[in-house]
């Protein structure tokens, strides 16, 4: 690829630990990927052989049950990295919840790349770190946060990772759109569909958000969303 001086996560993604010249090498070892809203990038139990730098897009982790259900277990956002480098099988599914675009490389030439490149090494183990906090705190909003407390999180979460700090918005508030629905809410935080709702509309009526269609949300008051996520 030779246009990774222009990539639009080129700051925030693992590359950033790299000068413009090894920048400009690993481009040439890696390729450009669209996956379409429901297509699987990476399979749970296959061998690993792909990584990837997310550029656009929103993706799940998720894992299949013994009784063919499934398990949302993390959201994947624009500069996260994806896929298991060191490793030999993938742990999750990995699929598109909306248009993606990925930067992918072959697993045995990223490992190599970061064997020779001890700074990208270095952030993807701080990375990995950080995704192991997030997945703590995971726990504990599904074993222990009341309803509210979990919604609230998803809220002010959803809101940091989607909406660029270098963008300003024009309105009162911090607007987004969620990549899905209320039923897939409810899944990933443990609730029901009718409990995700009524916490929802009760935001609401507090003025704490407004809903202008089903899948916009408008934060009016980020503070108290994140003191009522904060309670526990």
């Amino acid at each position: 690829m030779d246009n990774c001086s222009t990539c639009v996560i080129r700051n925030r993604a693992i590359c950033s630990a790299l000068n413009a010249d090894e920048i400009a090498l690993l481009g040439k070892m890696g390729r450009h990927i669209t996956l379409v809203a429901g297509q699987t990038f990476i399979w749970e139990g296959e061998d690993s052989l792909l990584v990837a730098n997310v550029i656009d897009g929103l993706l799940k982790l998720s894992t299949s049950l013994p009784d063919g259900r499934e398990q949302i277990v993390g959201i994947i956002y624009p500069s996260d990295f994806i896929g298991r480098p060191f490793g030999t099988q993938a742990q999750q599914n990995v699929t598109a919840l909306t248009e993606t675009h990925l930067c992918a490389f072959s697993s045995s030439d990223f490992e190599r790349y970061a064997h020779e490149h001890p700074q990208l090494e270095h952030i993807l183990l701080e990375r990995t770190l950080a995704e192991l906090d997030r997945t703590r705190h995971w726990l504990l909003l599904l074993g222990r946060m009341t309803a509210s407390e979990k919604i609230a999180n998803f809220l002010v979460d959803m809101s940091t990772r989607l909406v660029r700090p270098d963008c300003a918005n024009t309105g009162p508030s911090t607007a987004f759109d969620l990549p899905f629905g209320r039923q897939q809410i409810a899944d990933i935080l443990g609730l029901t569909i009718e409990t995700v709702s009524r916490r929802l509309n009760d935001f609401k009526a507090q003025g704490l958000i407004d809903m202008p269609s089903r899948r916009r949300i408008e934060i009016y008051d980020r503070k108290a969303l994140a003191d009522i996520a904060s309670q526990y």
